[in-house]
């Protein structure tokens, strides 16, 4: 329920954002700890300075891009990674308190999600394009070089994580819709087990945002992008089915 009348302060509107969070189903382990945390305090404070969620949509796009283009345009030196890492960081933060600032004022917006997603499709393809960008760039300027078969590790990067985020989002949708048609209400938030979030940390956004950090570390940057590349297409694969048993319910119990 929004808040009417005079503006709350800012800690009982912590407050509220604390007690109306999404279901911790599906998230993965950054996103749950520390994403959602930090962007409550960002969505408290967006709300007591009157921004809209659009706008914390905005603001966190600036961040999100102006890192990712940092990374295309900038030669490699061994302090970038920190700035990039961090705005990185800010910007899935700043994601994370647009949805959680509309809930604060009530409730969100077609228009409001659309914008989400939208920035978010463009999101989970550019960082890896601008892997590639900036290892073929500047391949010899990196200790060690970065050999040319490694360029194709951001390609399947950026291809896994594309069709992992529209298929996500389109089950989601599916699911909705047929609740709709049913007349049933949305499902109410879960506690998700341990284990299966930490099995969701392949897919972790945030923790690519951290690997960022260690971008003037080359073979440490390198080591773990491409672990993590590997485990998410294999996460990929086994969801896949996941998702077509559910879509082939879906279709069982349609009226």
């Amino acid at each position: 329920m929004g808040m009417r009348g005079a503006r709350p302060t800012f800690r009982s509107s912590l407050g509220e954002l604390r007690s109306a969070q999404k279901s911790a189903k599906g998230a993965p382990p950054y996103s749950l700890f520390v994403n959602r945390p930090v962007g409550r305090v960002f969505a408290a404070s967006a709300y007591r300075l009157g921004l809209t969620p659009n706008q914390v949509t905005g603001l966190s796009a600036v961040f999100t891009f102006a890192s990712i283009t940092v990374l295309a345009l900038a030669p490699p030196v061994w302090w970038l990674g920190l700035p990039v890492g961090a705005g990185l960081m800010i910007g899935y933060a700043l994601d994370s308190a647009d949805g959680q600032l509309a809930r604060l004022r009530g409730g969100g917006s077609p228009d409001g999600e659309w914008l989400d997603h939208m920035i978010d499709a463009v999101k989970v393809v550019a960082v890896h394009l601008v892997v590639l960008i900036a290892w073929f760039r500047y391949a010899d300027r990196f200790v060690p070089a970065v050999p040319e078969p490694l360029l194709l590790v951001p390609l399947g990067f950026a291809l896994v994580s594309s069709v992992h985020f529209f298929g996500m989002i389109l089950v989601d949708l599916m699911g909705r819709l047929a609740r709709a048609e049913r007349g049933e209400p949305p499902p109410q938030p879960q506690a998700a087990s341990l284990i299966k979030t930490l099995l969701k940390l392949p897919t972790d956004y945030g923790l690519l945002c951290l690997l960022f950090l260690f971008w003037g570390v080359p073979w440490v940057f390198g080591i773990g992008y491409t672990l993590m590349a590997v485990a998410t297409a294999g996460y990929l694969l086994l969801v896949v089915i996941k998702w077509r048993s559910d879509v082939l319910a879906l279709s069982r119990v349609a009226p």
